[in-house]
């Protein structure tokens, strides 16, 4: 079993930016490929960026492309996403996911591990 877990998350203003990180500890054998997702009040969970097991092909929703940033941190068993320009349309509770295969994936069910999520608030 892999657990993920997310911190950084918070209350920023439009138009500042925020830095979310992830760590994968357990049976990190199975942690390949890494992504973020974001779910917004009374909405589905929705796909945010995606990074492969080593770190060399990203992918970003286009609602983010630009403004978000998704890297491996210091050890290959953690994933940053770095958030600026944000929007109140930003405003979600983030979720960490890990996949057991290398490649990239944009879609939930090719994920098997999830973290807790941590809310991010972007007040106007």
């Amino acid at each position: 079993q892999v657990r993920l877990v997310e911190s950084g998350g918070g209350v920023v203003q439009d138009g500042d930016s925020l830095r979310l990180s992830c760590v994968a500890s357990g049976r990190t054998s199975d942690s390949g490929a890494m992504g973020w997702f974001r779910q917004a009040p009374g909405k589905e969970r929705e796909f945010v960026a995606t990074i492969d097991y080593s770190g060399g092909y990203t992918g970003y929703a286009d609602s983010v492309k630009g403004r978000f940033t998704i890297s491996r941190g210091s050890s290959r068993y953690t994933v940053d996403l770095q958030m600026n320009s944000l929007k109140p349309e930003d405003t979600a509770v983030y979720y960490c996911a890990a996949r057991r295969y290398s490649n990239t994936a944009t879609s939930e069910g090719a994920y098997d591990y999830w973290g807790q999520g941590t809310q991010v608030t972007v007040s106007s």
